[in-house]
């Protein structure tokens, strides 16, 4: 199949937002998507983005069969790790599930870690819903592990009520 992986324009807000809910209902977590495409425009495209996407693009002889030309998307942003130093860390790739198993995740992951690498990056870092294992296997057939259980790390957060009560003692 025929298809292209390209940076993300402002314009591709409105798909890249459908993808995303895509994903969140696909996990069973529609309900947890609050960012809207407007968020997305003004998150990614302003003067100090705190993102980066790439998407992957099939020509219009080959679109969806709901006529979508934009079948999948990798957002990504920068971090920095006290022991390695620079680092990249995938938010989110995802692809239609039509258009999967035809190399087109793949192309997204690999891009992704050619940015990583220009930018002087030593760690692709990410984390994948514990129930999605065919998404662990497409990781580590590719040479990604698993810190949860091969180094003991647990990935945590503070949601934003639990952020402002820390923030206030």
């Amino acid at each position: 199949m025929d298809f292209s992986i390209r940076a993300a324009i402002v314009e591709d807000c409105k798909d890249v937002a459908r993808m995303n809910l895509d994903l969140a209902t696909y996990e069973k977590v529609p309900e947890q998507v609050t960012v809207t495409q407007k968020d997305l425009e003004q998150d990614g495209f302003s003067k100090n983005p705190f993102f980066q996407c790439l998407i992957a693009e099939v020509p219009q002889q080959h679109k969806s069969k709901d006529g979508y030309t934009l079948i999948g998307f990798a957002l990504y942003f920068y971090s920095y790790s006290a022991w390695r130093g620079k680092s990249i860390y995938l938010e989110d790739l995802y692809v239609m599930p039509e258009f999967r198993g035809q190399g087109v995740g793949k192309a997204l992951l690999s891009k992704v870690a050619q940015q990583g690498l220009a930018a002087g990056c030593h760690m692709l870092n990410f984390t994948v819903l514990h129930a999605n294992q065919s998404s662990v296997d497409f990781y580590l057939r590719r040479g990604g592990f698993d810190m949860t259980s091969d180094v003991g790390y647990h990935f945590m957060a503070f949601e934003e009520d639990a952020m402002q009560q820390l923030a206030r003692t």
